[in-house]
């Protein structure tokens, strides 16, 4: 039998991709990454997390001067947008971090074939006009953005979260399909430059799969911050008309139809799996009913010698689970034991303040057996205060029986920093008592995760 051209063939190199080819690179083993696009780092880094970042914090540091926020710290002036500057320091950091991918690519000599793979059978694919052949494949080719029907995306009024990223000029107004984290994020960096932006959700609640009193509180906030939320609402319809749109929605539940007239409309209802072009079939592999292709507790197919991460698997469609999932998964064809533990993934929302949760919500707590709930209001947190930021909570939900913390839910202006400690905490299987006695540094809002865990057993001190 013909030599192998490696020992790992990773398809995809977003953050599960490439994180799993430097891994296994790292462990000795002769590894390949196929990569269609111009640049390392996958939609995460080029299109997706990375960016859109770029463009909250900007936007967040504008509003703070043009709201009049800085003014009340004692700090007046002028303030004029310059959105081509904006745009450009966005592309800057992205470019420093793909680079940075294809630096650490070199490093570890890891060759980057460029082009689509599509599998030709159990241990080869098609690249370009070459055949390449390896002991190991993990399929790692990511998500792309699910399409709502019978709206065209041109990119210019009717956009993705790609070409929302892109927009050359503030929209008057912005209509977002899709309350969830995409379109919230995205949402609010137009609205702080001076957009007005409706958000139209066809569940009751914005942040599908979170806390139900995070949902609730995070769409006061969203309010009071002058987004227009229309929830239990469809879409029935969008047509473009030069550079305007209409759509056309209706209640959820069935009603009167009304139109909304928009600059700009963005689509963010989800994402799904990517597995058109790998030819699958010829592997021998099929896709479940989301799309997705089915692995075992160590990231194996159904067919030995093909693995699968990230996206295009089941579980969240995270960046750091997919990371998560790349060491695994190098390290399991490396015979050493890699684990992920899929019940501690945080997520968070990257609005100001942010949302961020870790494990369990009390309503899925509540299914499981008794607990106990422990609140902490950031208005009583000493340095929330002083930074004039009052809006959110901690809430922390732990077993009623074994005061193991089951789910801590954050609304903060850095609640995504602050979730680290509560998933380190549940790693190491704490108990609300164990982060209540943990000395927590003053003035922080970390000090609030302490309280919300001594409000557990109902004693925290500042309230």
């Amino acid at each position: 039998m013909a030599d192998y051209d490696f020992d790992v063939l990773v398809i995809g190199a977003g953050p599960g991709g490439y994180v799993a080819a430097i891994r296994a690179a790292q462990l000795g083993l002769k590894t390949g990454c196929v990569e269609s696009r111009e640049t390392l780092g996958g939609t995460c880094l080029n299109v997706g997390c990375i960016p859109s970042k770029a463009m909250l914090h900007a936007s967040e540091l504008y509003d703070e001067a043009a709201s009049g926020k800085l003014a009340k710290l004692g700090i007046k002036a002028q303030v004029e947008l310059d959105l081509d500057t904006m745009h450009g320091q966005r592309r800057d950091a992205v470019k420093g971090l793909t680079g940075g991918i294809e630096f650490l690519f070199k490093k570890n000599k890891i060759e980057w074939l460029k082009g689509h793979a599509a599998f030709t059978g159990k241990d080869t694919v098609q690249v370009g006009d070459r055949t390449v052949r390896a002991k190991n494949i993990v399929i790692a080719t990511g998500s792309s953005v699910t399409p709502l029907p019978g709206v065209t995306i041109d990119q210019k009024v009717v956009v993705d979260s790609t070409g929302a990223l892109e927009l050359p000029k503030v929209p008057g107004h912005m209509v977002v399909i899709g309350g969830g984290v995409i379109g919230l994020e995205l949402g609010s960096v137009w609205k702080r430059l001076g957009a007005k932006v409706t958000v139209v959700e066809f569940l009751d609640q914005l942040l599908p799969g979170m806390d139900g009193e995070v949902r609730k509180e995070a769409a006061k906030i969203f309010k009071k911050q002058g987004l227009e939320l229309k929830l239990a609402t469809k879409v029935t319809g969008v047509t473009v008309n030069g550079d305007k749109a209409t759509l056309t929605i209706e209640p959820a539940a069935g009603g009167t139809p009304e139109t909304l007239e928009a600059d700009a409309v963005l689509v963010s209802i989800g994402r799904k799996p990517n597995t058109e072009g790998l030819a699958l079939d010829k592997a021998g592999l099929a896709t479940n009913q989301r799309g997705q292709v089915e692995i075992d507790h160590d990231f194996r197919t159904s067919v030995p010698g093909i693995w699968a991460i990230g996206d295009v698997a089941p579980g969240p469609m995270l960046a750091h689970k997919a990371e998560d999932e790349g060491i695994a998964v190098a390290e399991n064809i490396a015979g050493q034991t890699g684990i992920v533990n899929h019940d501690v993934i945080p997520s968070v929302v990257y609005t100001m303040p942010e949302i961020a949760g870790v494990g369990l919500t009390e309503e899925a707590a509540k299914e499981r057996g008794e607990v106990k709930v422990g609140k902490f209001p950031m208005l009583a947190n000493s340095r929330a205060k002083t930074n004039h930021e009052p809006d959110g909570f901690v809430k922390v939900i732990a077993d009623a029986k074994t005061d193991r913390v089951l789910g801590v839910w954050i609304i903060a202006s850095v609640a995504g920093t602050m979730i680290a400690q509560a998933a380190q905490a549940m790693e190491f299987g704490a108990t609300s008592e164990d982060i209540a006695y943990t000395c927590h540094a003053h003035p922080t809002h970390s000090e609030a995760v302490k309280e919300a865990a001594m409000a557990v057993t109902g004693k925290p001190i500042h309230i």
